[in-house]
């Protein structure tokens, strides 16, 4: 018969309940608030690095307690889909341009005014000043919230699978992609031109099979895209400024906890300015790269634009449907345009 000694028990004891973990798989503690953000970009954008970035800022700050769940390029679906996504509560975070989110609040249109902004000080000056405000003032009454800081998606330019456009007169007849905005129809209608409105994710393939000839975005944009590989030419006409205003569902954000709402805001924030710093780098090399796979630059003139909408009523219109206030914050920060 085997003696047991006391000092063997206790060690048998003391060993157990290490012995039983063995070989069990570790569960990982789940977030106790799950939130989800859906985007039109690839991966690879400025957006998507930095809003990760964010998400990880927040999961570390809160202890594990709150998991931002990114699905970047369509995957929810199109831009029209995720903002009616965000405003059931269906996803948290959406950040659509604003010709996007001002099929729902027109007045967050008024940035996308053509060739409104002559550089980024002006830009910066009316969207983080007075005029930003004002756009979330009007968001927040269609049951969304704003983030303060926008997001930048830089100065749109123009590409054709045919002629270059040099002034206003090449836009007579052109078969352009647009987003899905009544301001861009109006614009390019103006400009004597064809728009077609598509949502984003149809770009490329609508200019594969000639649905249209060219499109106009940010060089960024074009770049992460592969536009190019249906585009000859690239207008450099900076004729509007876009951004993405970083929206979430106005229900869910306000039934966070308090601390949860002050990690959250911060870090979104602040990779906010953060991406906007990439997006100024990007911009400085974006250009040499979209040349050396074959898309050719030219210059633009302007003033022929201003004045062909101009005499188009373009301006006198807008500032009608804007609003005086509105369009007032606009020229406060911009100089007059009607």
């Amino acid at each position: 018969m085997t003696k047991v000694t006391r000092r063997a028990l206790l060690g048998t004891l003391a060993s157990a309940p290490a012995l039983s973990v063995i070989g069990m798989p570790l569960i990982a503690r789940a977030a106790e608030i799950e939130l989800k953000y859906g985007n039109n970009l690839p991966l690879g954008h400025p957006l998507n690095v930095r809003a990760q970035e964010a998400a990880d800022r927040v999961k570390t700050q809160t202890n594990g307690r709150v998991e931002i769940k990114i699905f970047p390029n369509n995957q929810l679906g199109g831009d029209t889909d995720m903002l009616s996504q965000v405003r059931n509560g269906g996803i948290t975070f959406f950040t659509p341009s604003a010709l996007v989110i001002a099929t729902l609040v027109p007045v967050a249109a008024i940035n996308a005014v053509g060739f409104a902004f002559a550089d980024y000080d002006q830009v910066w000056k009316a969207m983080d000043g007075a005029l930003g405000a004002h756009v979330r003032a009007a968001i927040s009454k269609v049951n969304l919230f704003a983030f303060e800081k926008v997001w930048d998606n830089g100065f749109r330019q123009m590409t054709t699978s045919g002629r270059p456009i040099e002034s206003a007169k090449e836009m007579a007849g052109l078969k352009i992609r647009v987003p899905v905005s009544p301001l861009s129809l109006s614009m390019f209608k103006a400009l004597d031109s064809a728009p077609v409105s598509l949502q984003f994710s149809e770009v490329y393939t609508s200019l594969q099979t000639k649905v249209v000839d060219a499109q106009e975005n940010p060089l960024p944009i074009i770049q992460v895209a592969k536009l190019y590989e249906m585009q000859k030419h690239c207008a450099v006409s900076n004729h509007i400024w876009d951004g993405f205003w970083f929206i979430a569902n106005g229900r869910t954000w306000n039934g966070l906890p308090a601390d949860v709402k002050k990690i959250v805001n911060e870090a979104i924030n602040d990779a906010g300015m953060q991406q906007r710093e990439d997006i100024k780098k990007l911009n400085a090399t974006v250009r040499t790269d979209l040349e050396s796979k074959g898309l050719s630059f030219n210059k633009t003139n302007p003033d022929s634009f201003r004045a062909k909408l101009r005499e188009a009523g373009f301006y006198k219109d807008w500032k009608d449907r804007f609003g005086a206030e509105a369009w007032g914050l606009l020229e406060g920060a911009v100089g007059a345009l009607a």
